[in-house]
């Protein structure tokens, strides 16, 4: 089936991370009680019913699947308090909320908030993904976005449209996420990337899922000052190799979070975590044009900021036409051609003080506003030209 914009692997899904699997009624009731849930099941389905629950658990959410055979209904107790957006991915599902009731299926999803109690009963067969987030993690992230502590709780529409806009977004994300670690088993997924991915679901959830504080947070943009701007890129250019929250950045600009997106947005063209993405993909070519013989892609791509190394290799290729390899290895020959006419081919001049020269030369550049890097090269020739000297020495005959 066809989810997002991304087709899934055959079911079952995140068989890594399973969770439950079982014919047994009681038995789901029993783990779903633990689990604060309500389970019904008519005796006459009891026959077809065939419960396979997996589900990792990432930094203040959940992203899970769920097949039950038969047709089931079950509701969160009271005693929980997070948040779940239910994604039908076979069949069809109905949410009752309140005395409201929704029929979920490969273009509409349900979002369930702790406010108001949420019954999901589904056919034979339907399967779904599941996202949930955690009340204080989602309480964080707007008060981020507000500037202030909310003074109520946060309340969700119940519908998300999944056909286009924002839920085709995500729709398309957590079948990425849910692929990734059907493939992988989630070996793949560093704490960075998993913060990341995190903070991605959280905020775009607050800034484009319609909720009781949305109006709230469209009065609060106002005007930014470019140097807010500047502080913001300034602190994502002095953190490319770290984990970035949007927390930081509002730390950094001090103003709200939506403002901060909305007026980044345009004074940038772009969202801070684009901007963020453009910058470590800037930092690894250069790196790579400078490296020295001892570094390598993955050495000079996780030490910017990179940990999917082949995500990074595919997304590298299509903005720069080469392999991260190909940029390498390219730099590399030219140079070591460059040495051995320049330095290594005149060993003795070298000895005799040419290395003057050299860095008369290589200081030229800095002259165009490309010190840092003419520095590098400085440095560099000076070892090479040491060693050129050292071997000449090594060489020439004892008196």
């Amino acid at each position: 089936m066809q989810f997002g914009s991304t087709s899934l692997p055959d079911w079952p899904l995140l068989e890594w991370h399973r969770v439950f699997d079982t014919r047994d009624a009681e038995e789901i009731r029993t783990l779903l009680g633990a689990l604060a849930f309500r389970f019904d099941l008519a005796a006459r389905d009891s026959a077809q019913l065939e419960a396979r629950v997996n589900g990792i658990y990432l930094p203040g959410i959940y992203l899970g699947s769920a097949q039950y055979g038969a047709p089931v209904a079950f509701a969160a107790s009271p005693i929980r308090n997070d948040y779940w957006v239910h994604v039908p991915i076979r069949g069809m599902w109905e949410a009752a909320v309140g005395r409201d009731a929704f029929v979920c299926d490969a273009r509409q999803a349900t979002v369930s908030s702790p406010t108001r109690e949420v019954v999901l009963r589904c056919n034979a067969g339907a399967a779904r993904v599941s996202l949930s987030l955690t009340s204080d993690a989602l309480k964080r992230q707007l008060a981020v976005l507000l500037g202030e502590p909310p003074t109520k709780p946060l309340e969700f529409a119940p519908t998300m449209n999944l056909a286009d806009g924002y839920g085709r977004r995500l729709a398309h994300m957590l079948t990425s996420a849910v692929i990734e670690f059907e493939r992988t088993g989630g070996a793949r997924w560093s704490p960075t990337t998993m913060i990341d991915f995190s903070e991605y679901v959280l905020t775009n959830l607050l800034l484009f899922h319609p909720h009781n504080y949305s109006d709230t947070l469209d009065r609060s943009v106002r005007m930014i000052m470019p140097r807010d701007v500047k502080h913001v890129v300034d602190y994502l250019e002095t953190h490319l190799d770290s984990p970035i929250t949007v927390a930081n950045l509002v730390a950094a600009s001090q103003v709200a979070g939506r403002t901060l997106f909305q007026h980044f947005r345009d004074a940038r063209g772009m969202s801070p975590m684009r901007y963020l993405r453009n910058a470590r993909f800037a930092k690894v070519r250069d790196a790579l044009l400078r490296a020295e013989p001892e570094e390598s892609v993955t050495m000079i791509a996780m030490g910017c900021g990179f940990t999917h190394m082949g995500r990074f290799a595919v997304e590298y290729r299509h903005r720069f036409g080469e392999r991260p390899s190909d940029t390498l290895h390219r730099d590399r020959r030219g140079r070591e051609s460059a040495c051995g006419e320049g330095v290594v081919g005149q060993r003795a001049k070298a000895a005799d003080g040419s290395v003057a020269a050299l860095v008369q030369g290589r200081h030229r550049l800095a002259t165009h506003g490309r010190r840092e890097r003419a520095a590098l090269e400085v440095r560099r020739l000076l070892r090479v030209a040491q060693k050129a000297s050292l071997s000449t020495r090594l060489k020439s005959p004892r008196r």
